[in-house]
């Protein structure tokens, strides 16, 4: 089964190697059939500690890092981050 990779917004960096990650979806109300926003905040790790509040970054599944942590930062603003970046290069 493939990872499942989501696009969304820094919105908190002051943990160290790790981020929170605001992803916004769209959904449609059951009754009314208007589409509606939701949003969730992911724990993402961040190896390098680059990412910054603001930045829109792709986060992948992984295995447990910790307690709260399953998602890592695969591309911040586009570019890739990591080992993907050094194994591309």
């Amino acid at each position: 089964m493939p990872k499942r990779v989501l696009t969304g917004r820094v919105t908190s960096d002051k943990m160290d190697k790790t981020v929170t990650v605001l992803v916004d979806r769209r959904v449609m109300h059951p009754l009314y059939k208007k589409f509606i926003r939701r949003s969730k905040k992911y724990a993402a790790h961040d190896e390098d500690n680059i990412c910054k509040v603001g930045d829109t970054v792709r986060i992948e599944e992984c295995p447990p890092i910790s307690r709260r942590k399953t998602w890592t930062v695969v591309s911040r603003n586009g570019d890739a981050v990591g080992a993907e970046a050094v194994a591309s290069a």
